[in-house]
């Protein structure tokens, strides 16, 4: 593909970042972004993506409701979070330093999203979930969501050492400068 002969010269790492923040802007722009467009008709719609909303829906009822709270989230991570994902992959096939920011800011709205909307089915019961079911229970809702959580944490985790290091270098040039 073409976008991939811009990494050839990048990390294993690096190159998992583009394909992270790749695969969520899809996920988050189209995927979510269908949600948040067509959440009133996605029950008597018959394309691919109100397929794939009434097969998670299985999982978590509040998509054929539209329920106030998964709209908001869904929106905002259509909206907001999804585009932020393409410029963060832009940024790493640049090396542009700024992504070091953009992925946490994009991180910590996952996990945040994440938390909302897993504790607000939690707070309430369950009552949009079947926790007896393994696979719609345990596979889609918890295990699926989960990974918007495990996955960033990593990405704070990896953006946090890289910014300490960006504000060292920094502190080493304004000393320099001050010695000289």
């Amino acid at each position: 593909m073409y976008i991939w002969r811009y990494l050839d010269d990048k990390s294993i790492i690096k190159r998992l970042y583009v394909f992270w923040f790749s695969l969520c802007g899809c996920i988050h722009c189209f995927l979510e972004g269908y949600f948040s467009l067509n959440h009133k008709t996605i029950s008597a719609d018959n394309t691919l993506l109100a397929q794939i909303w009434k097969e998670y829906a299985l999982s978590d009822s509040r998509y054929m409701i539209s329920d106030p709270f998964t709209l908001s989230m869904e929106t905002v991570t259509a909206f907001f979070v999804g585009p932020l994902c393409f410029l963060a992959s832009y940024w790493h096939i640049k090396d542009d330093n700024r992504v070091y920011i953009l992925q946490l800011i994009i991180s910590v709205s996952q996990i945040y999203g994440d938390v909302l909307y897993i504790s607000t089915n939690w707070l309430e019961n369950f009552k949009f979930t079947n926790p007896t079911d393994p696979f719609f229970f345990w596979f889609y809702f918890i295990f699926m969501n989960i990974i918007w959580i495990i996955v960033p944490s990593f990405i704070i985790y990896d953006s946090y050492v890289n910014l300490i290091k960006s504000l060292k270098q920094h502190d080493e040039i304004i000393e320099d400068k001050k010695n000289s």
